[in-house]
């Protein structure tokens, strides 16, 4: 590590501003400004009067370090002394952070005297090589290194590699097999000191003695072949289905096996997928046996609740957390108040800077662990990364301030905070209904000036990606209320038919909402979204385009197969008229045509709410909690009405201003079983299908609207047998007021 820090800091210095720093291990003759690494343990640094530095600071912690410059007469020094190797480097990272640099100019504002060291001992990522990430499998082995560099520059210590269980899927992406990428993303983390970490599951039943035999000759290879490693983390139930009391011997197996190669490694276990039957065999077994091979357990999503496991989990071992900071939806911390439009085009794994809800999570779990090693499946969530690094080193450290220092090294630092404000606006553009976010485009409008001030950056991946959020944000939000003033054509037309009309009406209808498709918008702010995808693709193996890419599935970040995936119902509508037009009672159709033009406007008095919609659920007070209220259906690429694709299982709703003598019908739309109260009232229904899209009724008793307002409840049926996507759903809710 001797001769790492220096590198670093000679080589990101000469790439932004074209100077050649000599690099000595004398100091040298003359007035030159010296940069100078040193441990803190240095005693010559006494003798060198070098300020602030008695051996008793922050710089003397682990990982810590000090940053001071020092001037003498026409000298000038800039001090990074680290506590060890690792707060040398960390140093360098703030050096680097903090340098003032551009074409031939390189400046660090004086004086400065910081002393600093990480809060929390564990802080890193997992950079999985293989076919499921959206960007790692087509990284080389130099990008991968750069990578890590820049992590370690952002106060990150380590990196978590996924290693033979996916073998057997190898992806179009690879420039090297998997096998020989974790040998050298091993070789990376012992170049800059950083601890490697690898995820291994078992899919198997460990009872069959083969296939466990065979598991354990593969994990022996991989520790001989590795160079560094430092930790193995295996989840208990995600995947897998093995209970603890064959999990644990087989981990403690493999830790005979592992401290063989590496004396000094650890053994990590999560209590994801376990039962409470399970996750208590597991804390007695702590108990009884006290292992002295197990370091620690790893919480992540599916896990116990965090404080629980910190309190029931005896002090002697660690506790790391293993948050998901790359998914936006279906996922442990969904985006609060994401809009459908979103939900739909940008999905669960688009370009995703999130720094204030992460800086919140962070703090808000962070003091029940010992650190975090994060969930990531590409380069996405690069900003989230940064932020949960130096929270992690700092968890006091200004967000802004961050995101700052992420825009002043990877873009300008003259405009840093200028382009800080411009990532922390895209946070924003995610935050209520889309159609009444005009912030979106002001954030537009101010990344497409970025983009023309700083054309020196349009190869630069991380730019890259913000540009395309912001112009796919616009275009999404100008698509949005479009279509859905198109719908709203559609169903005037609707409305207005008769028993003479019901074809033409329908043909009429159908025609308007495919003038979305027919008559496209903003074409130009299309094109650039169409050449930033191909763009990333270059420069970092983003795979946003099934046809195009070759990803792994269209989950995995594939923003460009639904960008423009109907924001109205007209695929619905088109199914519908099928349907109706199969019809032989022209009472029928005309009746399914008027439910259809009023699904979202029952009339004076009727209220309308479309459950987990922040533009269409006004008086929903809930929101899901397991993160599912948003479906994956048909690859994405449902035909079903949209306010379908949104649910809850117990939704909660509130109604004031009832008129106290009219009687109201609750009507609800979803699948399966619906248990309704009415200020805490069990009604029957008087209608009951189970089947989506058809109707529930009930009739609400006088006295409970006599006051004017109601709040309506509903009970969760006991369905834990199934899978969650078969549980029953609740979409549509209608308070009908009756003539």
């Amino acid at each position: 590590m001797k001769e790492t820090a220096p590198a670093v800091l000679t080589e990101e210095v000469a790439k932004r501003t074209g100077i050649t720093l000599k690099n000595a291990a004398a100091w040298p003759k003359g007035n030159a400004p010296v940069i100078a690494f040193a441990l803190a343990s240095d005693k010559t640094l006494l003798s060198r009067n070098v300020p602030a530095s008695n051996g008793n600071g922050p710089e003397s912690k682990p990982e810590g370090y000090r940053i001071v410059t020092e001037t003498a007469g026409a000298n000038k020094t800039v001090w990074i002394i680290g506590a060890d190797a690792r707060g040398v480097l960390f140093g360098t990272g703030y050096v680097l952070r903090h340098l003032k640099m551009s074409k031939s100019f390189l400046e660090l504002t004086a004086p400065v005297n910081v002393a600093t060291s990480p809060a929390y001992p564990i802080r890193g990522h997992q950079l999985g090589y293989r076919s499921t990430a959206n960007t790692y499998d087509a990284w080389t082995v130099a990008q991968f290194d750069q990578y890590i560099r820049e992590l370690a520059i952002f106060g990150s210590n380590a990196v978590e590699g996924i290693p033979f269980h996916e073998d057997d899927k190898p992806s179009p992406h690879f420039k090297i097999p998997a096998r020989e990428m974790r040998i050298r993303m091993s070789e990376i983390c012992r170049k800059y000191d950083m601890d490697y970490w690898v995820w291994t599951p078992a899919t198997f039943e460990l009872t069959d003695k083969t296939k466990r035999q065979a598991e354990l000759a593969l994990h022996e290879q991989f520790y001989k072949e590795c160079p560094r490693l430092d930790h193995i983390f295996f989840p208990g139930g995600d995947p897998g289905d093995n209970h603890p009391s064959e999990v644990l011997p087989f981990l403690k197996e493999l830790q005979t096996i592992l401290v063989k190669y590496h004396p000094k490694a650890k053994m990590w276990i999560s209590l994801q997928g376990f039962d409470t039957e399970q996750i208590d065999y597991f804390y007695k077994y702590l108990e009884t046996e006290k292992p002295t091979w197990l370091q620690g357990v790893v919480s992540g999503p599916g896990s116990p609740p965090m404080a629980e496991t910190r309190y029931r989990l005896p002090k002697q071992y660690q506790h790391r957390q293993y948050p998901d900071i790359t998914h936006s939806v279906r996922c442990e911390f969904p985006v609060e108040q994401f809009d459908q439009a979103f939900a739909l085009t940008l999905g669960r794994e688009s370009v995703n800077p999130r720094p204030f809800a992460f800086a919140k999570i962070h703090a808000k779990y962070a003091p029940f662990t010992d650190g975090f090693v994060s969930y990531s499946d590409g380069s996405h969530d690069d900003v989230n990364k940064v932020l949960w690094s130096m929270r992690a080193w700092d968890p006091q450290m200004d967000v802004h301030g961050i995101v700052e220092e992420y825009s002043a090294f990877f873009f300008d630092h003259a405009i840093a905070s200028t382009i800080a404000s411009g990532i922390e606006a895209l946070e924003q553009n995610w935050k209520g209904p889309l159609a009444e976010n005009g912030g979106v485009e002001l954030t537009y409008l101010n990344w497409r000036i970025f983009e023309k001030t700083k054309e020196n950056l349009s190869n630069n991946w991380r730019w890259q990606m913000l540009l395309l959020r912001a112009y796919y944000d616009q275009y999404t939000r100008q698509r949005l209320i479009r279509e859905q003033n198109l719908e709203k054509q559609a169903n005037a037309i609707l409305a207005a038919a008769d028993r003479n009309t019901i074809a033409k009406s329908m043909d009429a209808a159908l025609a308007t909402v495919n003038k979305a498709d027919q008559e496209p918008i903003e074409r130009d702010i299309y094109k650039h979204i169409v050449d930033l995808s191909d763009a990333l693709y270059t420069s970092i193996g983003l795979q946003t385009s099934t046809e195009k890419h070759k990803p792994r599935n269209p989950e995995r970040g594939v923003v460009m197969d639904f960008v423009n995936y109907p924001l109205n119902n007209r695929w619905w509508l088109a199914d519908e008229f099928g349907k109706i037009k199969k019809m032989t009672d022209p009472g029928q159709q005309l009746a399914r045509l008027k439910t259809i033009a009023s699904w979202e406007n029952p009339g004076p008095g009727s209220y309308y709410d479309d459950i987990s919609s922040v533009a269409k659920g006004p008086r929903v007070k809930t929101i899901s909690e397991d993160a599912t209220d948003v479906a994956w259906w048909d690859n994405g690429l449902s035909r079903k009405r949209l306010s379908t694709q949104l649910f809850q299982r117990e939704p909660e709703l509130d109604y004031d201003n009832l008129d106290p003598r009219a009687r109201y019908i609750i009507r609800v739309a979803g699948e399966g079983d619906a248990l309704l109260r009415v200020d805490g009232k069990r009604l029957s229904p008087i209608v009951y299908n189970k089947e989506s899209e058809t109707f529930k009724e009930w009739i609400i008793p006088l006295s409970l609207t006599q006051d004017g307002k109601i709040s309506v409840t509903f009970d969760g049926p006991e369905e834990s047998q199934l899978n969650w996507r078969k549980q029953s759903k609740i979409s549509d809710i209608w308070l009908l007021k009756q003539p």
